[in-house]
């Protein structure tokens, strides 16, 4: 492995982090979309089902990051909440660093930063340069660790980059405390173990849909697969694991749609999941696929017996 470069992140006790997270966790971005009451209740029943991490995403017009971080942790108990991801365009190194200390000091080991560069289409309208975002992390990380917090926090912020291509996940070794991988295949957790190493986080996103028929469901993956099958980050990464440019165009192949969606029982999707840490995941984000925030949450009650016995 090509070792990144440069300083290494705050020390933390990634053993104890790995646990905390537990093996199996959940992603949701239509969390964000509904009112904070009906929010508040699906996190508790997330809470409640047994899973022990709730991942969200940071969209325009919807909840920044760390506010939404703080409304997650004040409604549940013993929930891990963690970004995925806050956008670097989105505020300056400085106001993130110590706005995560603010709710790692609140909350303490309930809450993980998770970094990311998001994409070109974002990061412009926001009237920002999206040439080089692996320097543009790696600079952000150093005006992060530079940063002062006047409060003693019991230990530092977990922080895991969103990271696809081996420069990313080389940064994410050695600046972050993991990696938090999107929209990939069991084949790319391959990838992103070796070049890791053992010791850092690795939580890959695993969206899923929990439905036997094959017409419905992979109408249900393709139409969430669209947006994303439309980003150059996304495509050049399943690119470079070897699928064609058949393969993601036009909604997506088959195969393709197969693989990083997949579908069936909740026993199938849950061997999905169980394929990820085969191939050398710690945890596993798993996002239910469905129209309603309920329907998802439902999903993932079918699911938790299978994923936290």
């Amino acid at each position: 492995m090509v070792e990144e470069p440069g300083t290494t992140a705050p020390p933390l006790d990634l053993a104890a982090l790995k646990a905390r997270l537990g093996r199996t966790g959940v992603w949701l971005m239509s969390i964000g979309r509904v009112p904070a009451a009906q929010e508040r209740q699906a996190a508790i029943a997330i809470e409640q089902l047994g899973y022990r991490t709730l991942w969200f995403g940071e969209a325009a017009g919807g909840r920044e990051a760390l506010t939404h971080a703080a409304m997650l942790l004040c409604g549940t108990e013993r929930l891990v909440v963690a970004t995925g991801i806050a956008n670097i365009f989105a505020r300056d190194a400085v106001a993130m660093a110590n706005g995560a200390g603010g709710l790692a000091e609140r909350w303490p080991h309930r809450f993980v930063l998770g970094l990311g560069v998001s994409h070109a289409t974002s990061v412009t309208a926001r009237g920002h340069e999206y040439s080089r975002p692996l320097a543009a992390m790696r600079e952000y990380l150093d005006g992060m660790d530079a940063a002062t917090f006047a409060v003693p926090v019991a230990e530092p912020t977990p922080r895991v980059l969103a990271a696809l291509r081996p420069g990313m996940l080389r940064l994410a070794a050695r600046r972050a405390h993991g990696a938090h991988p999107y929209f990939v295949t069991r084949e790319h957790t391959v990838l992103a173990r070796e070049i890791l190493g053992p010791d850092p986080v690795l939580a890959p996103e695993q969206a899923v849909v929990v439905e036997t028929d094959p017409e419905r469901a992979r109408a249900a993956a393709r139409a969430y697969a669209a947006a994303y099958l439309r980003l150059p980050n996304y495509v050049n990464n399943l690119l470079a694991l070897g699928w064609s440019e058949r393969d993601v165009a036009d909604g997506g192949s088959d195969a393709l749609i197969d693989a990083v969606v997949p579908w069936g029982s909740p026993e199938a999707v849950a061997e999905h999941v169980r394929a990820h840490h085969a191939a050398g995941a710690d945890h596993v984000c798993v996002q239910p696929i469905a129209d309603t925030l309920d329907q998802q949450v439902e999903h993932l009650r079918q699911l938790a017996p299978l994923l936290n016995p």
